[in-house]
């Protein structure tokens, strides 16, 4: 397991204050505010803590209230709204400095036999055959601000392979879809509540910078604004994240300064794990 995957996972545990209120520290990756996944994962593993160990995630529904501090640790107040025969309902209060900075509303089931079906998932090169995000931004060091650029260059906890190659430097505008192999640098416990967690992490990267394909635009630029404003996830079969995800993501629509994406994310052998839905802010200031 990598040092960076350690230190994510130790981030995700979350200190017990009381029944229902948990402290998460922060990491700066480099964004200015806190990292959107890092909150939806600690959103999550805050929320498993309470409901029974057969009851496993579902569905998610989240908003980004404001932005969070990277330097803060985050307070997470749990809400037992329902706890049925079969389903658990949990809502999520992430506080920094006093004032709430994001909402999520989370359900969670036991297995139970029923109808079967997905979507097939796309053809893709095998994510060996792709470079990593690591070797893109050692290709482009050069180019990314002095402050910021250790922070980019550092080991990651999930190994990220693009299949479209989209030039964040000098883009051009191309066609509104992209596909990302994913998987976590190392390892992870047996245990479905983590993988779940570190999915939900890794569910924000690549995802609404897909909707700038179009317009040729880069959130690498200066003075751009691209900010998460909500984003619902579903959990449909069980997940190993510790093996390769594929991330396939489109963008339906954009308008009024606002960028739609959608995702779907299968296992190497073809399973349709979990899919996303997010909108967020996309201009320039």
């Amino acid at each position: 397991m990598s040092k960076a995957l350690k230190e994510l996972l130790k981030i995700l545990e979350l200190e017990t204050i009381e029944q229902g209120y948990y402290r998460g520290q922060s990491q700066d990756l480099g964004f200015k505010a806190l990292f959107g996944g890092h909150v939806m994962g600690q959103a999550v593993s805050a929320a498993l803590k309470t409901v029974p160990e057969d009851r496993h995630i579902h569905s998610l529904h989240s908003y980004f209230l404001r932005p969070g501090d990277a330097q803060h640790p985050v307070l997470y107040e749990v809400e037992n709204i329902r706890d049925g025969k079969s389903i658990s309902t949990r809502r999520i209060k992430a506080v920094q400095h006093g004032k709430t900075i994001f909402f999520m509303t989370a359900s969670f089931q036991h297995e139970v036999e029923g109808f079967d079906h997905q979507d097939i998932m796309p053809k893709m090169p095998e994510p060996l055959s792709l470079p990593s995000y690591e070797d893109y931004i050692k290709k482009h060091q050069k180019l990314i601000p002095e402050p910021i650029r250790e922070k980019f260059l550092a080991e990651k906890p999930i190994d990220m392979r693009c299949v479209e190659e989209y030039d964040w430097i000098k883009p051009a505008a191309m066609p509104g879809k992209s596909h990302t192999w994913m998987k976590t640098n190392g390892a992870l416990p047996n245990n479905n509540a983590v993988h779940s967690a570190v999915l939900a992490y890794a569910s924000d990267f690549h995802f609404l910078s897909t909707s700038l394909f179009p317009h040729g635009a880069s959130h690498w630029h200066p003075n751009f604004q691209i900010a998460t404003i909500d984003h619902a996830m579903w959990f449909h079969r069980p997940i190993k994240f510790d093996e390769w995800v594929l991330y396939a993501v489109d963008t339906p629509s954009a308008s009024s300064g606002r960028g739609l994406v959608r995702g779907q994310l299968y296992s190497e052998s073809g399973e349709l794990l979990a899919s996303t839905i997010q909108e967020g802010v996309i201009r320039q200031r």
